[in-house]
């Protein structure tokens, strides 16, 4: 009663309608956008698309993250990494969350609808409802496969950064979403893994918890592979040159070496450091992506 008590005399900040849009992880998927952005075209992109492109997509994305705050309320509660969050602690109410991801959605699309075009819009919508109403709602409690499946959301970003500049859909943005896609298991079982008690506790069917962790680095070894062959493919179709290639090769490699050492769990914390890597690696490589497209242009 008197945490119950303690939690209606909390009135949310800023910060907490902030942490709501998952700041860190829309920073990810914005740099990605740019990279798609500026891969999209051999000349400048026009500052209104880049400007408001962006922050239409980083806006739906925040609200996608809100709802996915709202429909996760109970887990987080349960879970030691998100137990503060502003809906798990009391300080967001649900329909002050959804009203917020509601304002967040409808302004990102039209900023989209205004300054990019039509296609751009209409794919971020249906970014946004596969990760707030697909994924959150439905597959990340009904399979251990949801991440997968539901990963395709999230790979969105460089897609909806070229469609936003060019208006068309084409191969070279869709392979962007592929390389995406497949770091997605390794990136989030790896994490999986190292809070696997948190989510038998809430009761989530993440690989580990349903397969067993044996079964899930396996898993994560295999798609370093995949990942690992499908980001030599922009070098391989001409999309990108030798830079890329060699930081592709490199930043690959590592990856694959701690697969290998959480699945021979030879290192003390390697589920969680394996994660860690992910998050750089994937930046790491989108950066090089775009490095390589400017030096080509300039050769």
């Amino acid at each position: 009663m008197a945490t119950l008590l303690r939690k209606q005399h909390v009135h949310a900040g800023w910060r907490d309608y902030l942490e709501l849009t998952k700041p860190r992880v829309v920073v990810l998927m914005l740099i990605t956008s740019l990279v798609g952005m500026f891969l999209a075209t051999r000349a400048g992109v026009p500052w209104q698309v880049l400007l408001f492109g962006n922050l239409g997509i980083g806006l739906c994305a925040g609200a996608a993250a809100a709802v996915n705050h709202v429909v996760d309320r109970r887990i987080d509660s349960i879970m030691a990494r998100t137990h503060k969050r502003p809906l798990a602690e009391g300080r967001v109410s649900p329909a002050a969350a959804l009203s917020f991801a509601l304002v967040l959605a409808v302004a990102g699309l039209a900023l989209l609808l205004s300054y990019t075009n039509q296609l751009a819009a209409w794919l971020t919508l249906a970014s946004l409802l596969g990760y707030a109403v697909i994924y959150t709602g439905f597959l990340k409690r009904a399979t251990p496969q949801n991440i997968v499946i539901g990963g395709l959301a999230g790979a969105a970003p460089p897609l909806l950064g070229w469609v936003a500049v060019t208006g068309q859909l084409s191969a070279e943005p869709l392979l962007l979403v592929l390389i995406i896609f497949a770091w997605t298991p390794p990136h989030f079982w790896a994490l999986a893994i190292h809070r696997k008690a948190e989510y038998a506790k809430a009761d989530i069917p993440m690989l580990p918890v349903t397969h067993g962790e044996h079964y899930t680095k396996v898993h994560i070894l295999l798609y370093t592979c995949v990942m690992f062959a499908v980001t030599l493919l922009p070098y391989a179709i001409h999309m990108s040159g030798l830079l890329y290639l060699v930081c592709a090769v490199g930043l690959g490699a590592r990856f694959l070496h701690w697969s290998w050492v959480l699945y021979r769990d030879s290192r003390p914390h390697a589920a969680i450091n394996t994660f860690k890597y992910s998050i750089w690696y994937l930046f790491l490589l989108f950066i090089a992506l775009l490095v390589d497209h400017y030096l080509l242009l300039n050769l």
